[in-house]
């Protein structure tokens, strides 16, 4: 089992849940036995993984990596999700960088907080996060009349093979992280 620890590396070095052992376990196996991911997989780890209800009987898997191995994350994305898919099989797998929120500056520091480092900006990111491979092309931010919003945001229709069936996922995996309601829809195109 210690092979599979390093796959694993969580703050403080508090100790991994019984299911982020799992799923460890399982990117170390995938290491092992995929031949074109073991070359990729070498030098990657994840922070957390945690399971979400989203609805109904449907389960989320999202795993949480280091921010700075975020882009290599995404260049195997496709297929890694593809495989811990099959490994968790009926959930979703959703890969999530690791943001921090800076609460703002107290009044007369003379601290500035990078922009990154924003609620709005990581829930942006976050956003993009769940979404990926799929691109965001448009937003918008719809105001009930009891007070309430509901986000809408539209995705590249050039994905919608890969995204389509994941809509609902998405939707309670970020309103579960950020609390915000969206709806995610492909843009009607005239043709």
């Amino acid at each position: 089992m210690y092979t599979a620890r390093r796959k694993i590396q969580k703050d403080k070095d508090a100790e991994p849940t019984e299911f982020e052992e799992s799923v460890a376990q399982s990117l170390f196996d995938l290491e092992n036995t995929n031949q074109e991911l073991k070359s990729d997989l070498k030098d990657l780890y994840i922070n957390s993984a945690v399971q979400i209800d989203v609805s109904g009987n449907r389960k989320a898997v999202v795993v949480h990596v280091p921010y700075r191995l975020r882009k290599a994350f995404r260049k195997i994305h496709v297929r890694l999700v593809r495989e811990l898919e099959k490994k968790f099989s009926g959930k979703d797998v959703i890969v999530i960088a690791t943001r921090r929120i800076v609460r703002p500056p107290k009044k007369g520091s003379a601290v500035q907080r990078p922009r990154s480092r924003t609620l709005t900006a990581v829930h942006d990111a976050m956003l993009e996060d769940v979404v990926y491979p799929a691109e965001i092309v448009g937003k918008r931010v719809r105001y009930r009349i009891d007070g309430s919003k509901i986000i809408k945001i539209f995705l590249d229709p050039k994905e919608r093979n890969n995204t389509e069936y994941k809509l609902e996922t998405f939707a309670g995996v970020y309103r579960k992280l950020s609390g915000k309601d969206v709806v995610f829809e492909y843009p009607i195109t005239d043709a």
